[in-house]
C-alpha cells in the first residue's frame, strides 16, 4: 500500500511514518526539511521524501503525488510559537486538506482513497450533536477567537464532514481526536470512542502521540477497523 503523509516531521507525524513503514507500507512524506527525520527512517527503502511546502505545490504536482496512493494522512499542525500560533498560514490544516482532497478527485480513481486526519478532542463532531456544557461552550468560543489553530482544526474536520461527507465516490475519511498529548516511547493500551467521555476543558484525558500514530496506521491498513470508523471522528484516550 502506498500512503502519502503530510506533517511527517512533526511530533506525531514522524511516529506515523515509522508505524506505516513497520507495517510494510510504501510512504511518501512531504517535509520541509528531511533532516528532521531520524536517519534510520530517512534511509528506509520504502520511504520517499519530498522536500516542499504542501501549500506551495501546484494542483498538478499534488495530483501526481496522490495518484498512486491508497491513503493520505495529515498530521499537520501549528508550531507552539508566536509565529506558529498567530502568523500565516492561519488555515494551514484546512487548506492542505481541501487541496489534497481536490488532488485525489482529479485522478478519477475507481476505488476511494482513505484520508486520515489528526484533529483534537476540543473539536466537536456536529454530526452527533455531542453535548457540551455552557461553561465549556464559552471557553471553547474564546479559544476559537483567540487561538487561530483551534479554528483551523475545526474547519479542517468540518470540510471532511460537510464537503466530502459520508458517501463520496473518491474519498473516505476519519478524523482522529486525541485528548491532551504526551510523549511515550512505546504503544500502550488505548480506548476509542465515537464521542468524548470526559470534558476536554475541565476533565481532560491523556493520549500519547505514539498511540495516535498507531491508531492512524491501523485505520489506514486494517480493513475492519476502517469500516468501523470511516466517516467518523473517533476519540482516543490512553487506558490507565
Amino acid at each position: 500500500m502506498n500512503v502519502l503523509v503530510v506533517g511527517a516531521t512533526g511530533a506525531t507525524g514522524r511516529l506515523l511514518v515509522s508505524q506505516l513503514l513497520n507495517r510494510g507500507c510504501h510512504v511518501k512524506a512531504v517535509v520541509r526539511s528531511a533532516e528532521r527525520l531520524p536517519e534510520t527512517v530517512r534511509a528506509h527503502a520504502h520511504l520517499t521524501l519530498i522536500e516542499a511546502d504542501i501549500l506551495a505545490l501546484s494542483e498538478t504536482e499534488l495530483a501526481e503525488l496522490v495518484s498512486d496512493c491508497s491513503a493520505v494522512a495529515s498530521c499537520l499542525g501549528h508550531n507552539l510559537t508566536w509565529k506558529g500560533l498567530f502568523g500565516q498560514p492561519r488555515r494551514l490544516v484546512t487548506d492542505a486538506v481541501q487541496r489534497l482532497c481536490d488532488a485525489i478527485q482529479a485522478n478519477h480513481k475507481t476505488e476511494p482513497t482513505r484520508f486520515a486526519l489528526m484533529n483534537t478532542s476540543g473539536n466537536r463532531n456536529r454530526d452527533l450533536a455531542e453535548p457540551i456544557s455552557f461553561a465549556e461552550t464559552l471557553i471553547v468560543g474564546l479559544i476559537r477567537l483567540l487561538l487561530p489553530p483551534h479554528s483551523d482544526n475545526e474547519h479542517a474536520a468540518d470540510y471532511l464532514r460537510t464537503q466530502v461527507g459520508q458517501n463520496h465516490p473518491a474519498i473516505e475519511w476519519a478524523a482522529v481526536r486525541p485528548d491532551s498529548l504526551v510523549d511515550r516511547s512505546d504503544v500502550t493500551d488505548y480506548a476509542i470512542y465515537p464521542s468524548p467521555t470526559r470534558s476536554a476543558i475541565f476533565n481532560a484525558g491523556e493520549t500519547s502521540r505514539i498511540n495516535v500514530a498507531d491508531l492512524m496506521a491501523r485505520l489506514i491498513t486494517e480493513e475492519d477497523l476502517w469500516e468501523q470508523w470511516k466517516g467518523q471522528m473517533p476519540i482516543i484516550y490512553n487506558q490507565i
